[in-house]
């Protein structure tokens, strides 16, 4: 999911062994790379299946059972070409794409192409040319009524990224909470988060977690309205006079 834009139906089967490997032809950027692996490793994951190429890297065999072929990086902005070709027969899979992160959805595609049968594990014979409709496909996560850990907000781009999302719409000031360690007012999130806020570092880290999946971050501070916590710090800079506190 979504639905790509042509699938056409082929002959038989890919069998899935324990000695399936992918080579990357092309492009040379760590993300295709880390994208790669964990393809390998959720395989691994849903099948029991051990493959002992556990971390693809530019100098793993160039002749996989799977090949990945992309002409250029990719950057994470609207209007990116994200798309990618799929062919699969029952000698090999070939993912091919003009960017890397249009080759990040098409094994996207790939794990959600797996089948089982009596005999195991296999992908059927399929030709597909696929390409988002729209440009922005996003989540709105609101963590300043509804805090959410690091790994939560890691957790949601995984999902974003499985069903080739690109957007995280970051909602991270409110009434009830202002969630970013602010260096240059520092009392926006000292006294208007209640503790719960992400520190530079941590955003820094989840800003390269989503990039890594092809995602782009976009932050939200709600201003004028909806800007309580802002003032529980820095009164003097409301329309009336304080003392604030976090609605909750």
């Amino acid at each position: 999911m979504p639905i790509p834009q042509k699938v056409i139906e082929g002959e038989g089967q890919f069998r899935l062994g324990k000695d399936f490997t992918i080579a990357v032809i092309g492009v040379n950027h760590p993300r295709l790379y880390k994208g790669a692996t964990r393809m390998l490793r959720r395989l691994s994951d849903r099948t029991g299946l051990f493959f002992p190429q556990d971390f693809v890297t530019p100098d793993s065999d160039k002749a996989g059972a799977m090949i990945i072929e992309v002409n250029r990086v990719g950057d994470v902005k609207l209007y990116e070409d994200e798309s990618y070709s799929l062919s699969v027969s029952p000698a090999a899979i070939r993912l091919t794409a003009e960017t890397d992160i249009g080759a990040l959805r098409g094994l996207e595609t790939v794990l959600q192409l797996l089948h089982a049968d009596a005999q195991g594990y296999y992908f059927p014979g399929v030709e597909i040319e696929d390409a988002p409709r729209f440009p922005w496909r996003g989540l709105l996560v609101d963590v300043s009524r509804h805090w959410m850990p690091v790994e939560v907000i890691k957790r949601n781009l995984d999902g974003l990224a499985a069903v080739k999302m690109n957007v995280l719409h970051w909602h991270l000031s409110e009434d009830q909470g202002f969630r970013v360690e602010c260096v240059t007012f520092p009392r926006l999130h000292e006294l208007g988060s209640d503790g719960f806020y992400y520190t530079q570092t941590q955003i820094r880290e989840i800003i390269d977690y989503a990039a890594d999946r092809g995602i782009r971050v976009v932050p939200e501070f709600d201003i004028p309205g909806h800007s309580t916590s802002w003032f529980v710090g820095y009164p003097q800079y409301a329309s009336q006079p304080g003392p604030y506190s976090i609605e909750r």
